[in-house]
C-alpha cells in the first residue's frame, strides 16, 4: 500500500453528509467540554478528601496507561464496521461511570476505590470512543471538505479547552458533584448525536480488511492491532507526519512548562499564567477557524514547511520574554500557527490511509504523539533546573529549527509519493 492515496467516497448522500458532520461536531465538542469540566476538578476533589498528591498522580498515570493500551485494540472492530456501535456504547458506558461518580460524591465521603474504578471505566470507554472516532471524517465527508471539517472539529475541541476548566471551577464551587453530572450529560449527548447519524460509519465491504485465518490467539490479535503501525513503517508520508506531530506536541508542551517555571521563578502568582493560557487558547481557536482559508489549496508539504520555519522565531524569542504579556503573545503565536499545519496534515493523512485502517493508523499517531508529550514536562523541568529556563527555551527553538530543516528536505518528495494514484 506504499505510495497510494485511496479515494474515499462519502457513505451517504450530500444532505446526509452535512447533517452527519454537524452531529459529529456536536458529539465531539460536548464530549471535550464535559471531559475538561470534570478533568480539572477531579484532582481537587481527591485533595479535599485528604488524598496525597502522590495518590492523585498515580491515578492520573494509571488512567493514561489504560488509555494507551486499550486504544489500538479498540480500533480493530471499528475498522471492521462496528464503528457506530462502538462509539455509542462507549459513550453510554462513560456516561454511566460519571453518573456513578456524581451519585457517590453527592452521597458523602467517597472511598478511593470507588473513584479509581469509576475513573478507569470512564477512561477505558473514552479511549474506545476516541479510537473509533478517528476514521469517521473519511466516511462522512467528501475529500474536498476535509480541511474545513477538520478545522471546525479542532476549533470545537480548543473552545472546550478554554471554557471547560472555567465551567468546572464554577460548578465545583456551587456543588462538588455538578462537574461530574455535566460530564455524564455530555457523554449522553455524544451518544445520542452519533446514534442519530444516518451514515453507517463503516467502509464499503470491498474496502474492509480481509478477515484472515480463523485464529484467536494472542499473536493474531496483536498483529491485527499493529496493522496501523505496519502501514506507517511502509508509507514515507505517514512517517513524516508521525515525526512532525510528535516533535511539535512535545516541544510545545516543553515550552509551556518552561514558561510556567520562568513565571514562578520571578515570584508571580497564578494570574499571569492564566493570562498566558487565555491568550494561547484564543489564538489556537482563531488558528483552527482560519486554517482552511490560510492554507487554501496548497499542498500539505508546502504548508508544513512554511509553518515549521515560522514557529522558530517566536520560540526563540521566549528566551528574552520577561512579562506575562510577552509570554502570552509569543506562545499564542505558536498556538495560532500549529492548527494551520495540523489541519492540512490531518486532511492528507485521511487521504493516504485506506478506509479499513483509518482507526488503527490514527490510533498509532495519537498514541505516539501523546506519549512524547507526556514525557516533555519532566525533561523540561530537568533542563530548567540544571541549565535555566532561557537555555531550555533556546534548546527547544534549536530543535524546532532542526525539524524545519528536515521537513524542508523530505516533505516535497514524500508528499508527491503519497499523492500518486493506486494501481
Amino acid at each position: 500500500m506504499t505510495g497510494t492515496a485511496p479515494a474515499v467516497a462519502p457513505a451517504a448522500p450530500l444532505p446526509h453528509v452535512r447533517r452527519d458532520i454537524r452531529l459529529f461536531w456536536w458529539a465531539g465538542t460536548c464530549d471535550a467540554l464535559g471531559s475538561q469540566t470534570s478533568g480539572l476538578v477531579l484532582p481537587l476533589l481527591l485533595l479535599t478528601l485528604g488524598r496525597s498528591p502522590a495518590e492523585v498522580g498515580a491515578l492520573a498515570g494509571l488512567s493514561a496507561v489504560a488509555t494507551l493500551l486499550l486504544g489500538p485494540f479498540a480500533a480493530v472492530p471499528a475498522d471492521r464496521g462496528a464503528r457506530k456501535h462502538l462509539m455509542v456504547g462507549s459513550a453510554l458506558v462513560s456516561a454511566a461511570a460519571m453518573a456513578g461518580v456524581t451519585a457517590a460524591v453527592a452521597a458523602g465521603p467517597v472511598p478511593l476505590a470507588v473513584l479509581i474504578a469509576a475513573v478507569l471505566v470512564e477512561r477505558c470507554a473514552t479511549s474506545c470512543y476516541e479510537a473509533a472516532a478517528l476514521g469517521t471524517v473519511a466516511l462522512v465527508c467528501p475529500p474536498g471538505e476535509y480541511r474545513r471539517v477538520l478545522s471546525r472539529l479542532q476549533a470545537g475541541e480548543r473552545g472546550a479547552l478554554v471554557l471547560g476548566p472555567a465551567l468546572g471551577g464554577l460548578l465545583f464551587h456551587a456543588e462538588r458533584w455538578l462537574p461530574f453530572l455535566a460530564d455524564a450529560l455530555s457523554y449522553a449527548v455524544a451518544a445520542g448525536c452519533i446514534g442519530a447519524m444516518r451514515a453507517p460509519l463503516a467502509p464499503p465491504r470491498e474496502q474492509q480488511p480481509p478477515a484472515g485465518p480463523v485464529r484467536r490467539g494472542r499473536r493474531s490479535r496483536v498483529a491485527e492491532a499493529a496493522a496501523g503501525l505496519a502501514l506507517i513503517r511502509r508509507e514515507p508520508f505517514l512517517r513524516l507526519a508521525l515525526l512532525w506531530i510528535s516533535a511539535v506536541n512535545a516541544l510545545l508542551v516543553a515550552l509551556y512548562y518552561t514558561t510556567v517555571f520562568a513565571l514562578q521563578h520571578d515570584g508571580r502568582g497564578a494570574a499571569p499564567l492564566g493570562l498566558v493560557l487565555a491568550l494561547a487558547g484564543a489564538a489556537g481557536l482563531a488558528g483552527a477557524l482560519a486554517a482552511p482559508r490560510i492554507s487554501g489549496r496548497r499542498s500539505a508539504g508546502r504548508v508544513l514547511v512554511t509553518v515549521s520555519w515560522l514557529m522558530v522565531p517566536p520560540a526563540a524569542a521566549l528566551a528574552m520574554a520577561r512579562d506575562a504579556w510577552h509570554f502570552g503573545l509569543l506562545f499564542g503565536l505558536l498556538c495560532l500557527l500549529t492548527p494551520v499545519a495540523t489541519v492540512a496534515l490531518q486532511a492528507r493523512i485521511i487521504q493516504v490511509i485506506p478506509p479499513g485502517l483509518q482507526a488503527r493508523t490514527g490510533t498509532v499517531l495519537a498514541t505516539v504523539s501523546g506519549a512524547t508529550a507526556a514525557v516533555a514536562p519532566a525533561l523540561a523541568g530537568l533542563s530548567a533546573d540544571r541549565a535555566g529556563a532561557a537555555v531550555t527555551v533556546i534548546g527547544c527553538a534549536v530543535l524546532l529549527a532542526g525539524l524545519a530543516l528536515h521537513t524542508t528536505c523530505v516533505a516535497p518528495s514524500r508528499t508527491r509519493c503519497a499523492g500518486s494514484e493506486p494501481a
